[in-house]
């Protein structure tokens, strides 16, 4: 998987992405014996020797694990209330991992799970507006009054919700299924939001994150992520959003 050597700095804890760019302009980086000038230059963390003065930087290994939580076990590495965490379906080697984002305990499906710290912010950041759409099955009609009040955003706890798109509805018997997309990941979201227009949502699965698909995953399973999914999920942050995310953490310093 190839990234630019500025990124790689930064991301093996060389310096912060604004130095290695620095580093790299002053022609003190370089990749397999070659001196590199041009922080975008593109190289193989697997493959490539990358030096700062003359000292080799070590790649960090980075894994990517998606994981279809099953109902009744929850999103932590620890707790004391939990009969069941998602760790203890995993295994042991993955206990490092961090997941990005949270389900409930009683919502299934897909989970990413890593290490790779920036790519965890930018895929819970609400600023980069990552889709997540979820399948939900819910007592009763969805009228349309409801549907709207859905995707036009519902107040939970004094702030309005941001805009959602809701799509392919139809009853199944007394129920209503539906998939809805939205960006946030507020604390049962879904679940309140279709409690305000007072219905109960009896089934909820996440089956997308970003360009992540859940596919025929079963429940309680993990797979890696290919590389090509891995490199989707590194373009989904556009130039102006990380220009973006460098005035938070210049604003928040």
């Amino acid at each position: 998987m190839l990234m630019r050597l500025q990124v790689f700095l930064s991301r093996n804890g060389v310096c912060s992405r604004r130095k290695a760019f620095d580093l790299v302009r002053a022609k003190r980086v370089s990749v397999n014996g070659q001196q590199v000038a041009e922080p975008s230059t593109p190289v193989d963390p697997r493959k490539d020797k990358v030096c700062v003065d003359d000292k080799v930087v070590a790649a960090k290994a980075y894994t990517y694990i998606l994981f279809n939580k099953p109902q009744g076990c929850v999103t932590t590495r620890e707790d004391r209330f939990a009969e069941k965490t998602v760790f203890d379906l995993l295994p042991s080697e993955f206990r490092h991992l961090v997941p990005v984002g949270r389900l409930d305990k009683d919502t299934e499906g897909l989970l990413l799970l890593t290490n790779d710290g920036d790519l965890t912010h930018k895929l819970t950041h609400p600023r980069f507006n990552i889709d997540k759409m979820y399948r939900v099955k819910m007592a009763g009609t969805l009228e349309p009054k409801d549907r709207q009040a859905l995707e036009s955003g519902i107040v939970i706890d004094g702030r309005r919700t941001a805009p959602a798109r809701i799509q392919d509805a139809r009853r199944a018997g007394n129920d209503t299924e539906f998939t809805i997309t939205i960006h946030e990941g507020r604390k049962r979201q879904i679940r309140l939001m279709v409690a305000h227009i007072g219905k109960k949502v009896t089934f909820l699965q996440r089956v997308a994150q970003g360009p992540l698909r859940l596919g025929d995953l079963k429940a309680g399973r993990w797979r890696e992520l290919t590389d090509k999914e891995i490199q989707s999920l590194q373009k989904i942050v556009s130039p102006v959003k990380r220009d973006a995310l460098h005035e938070i953490r210049t604003t928040n310093l």
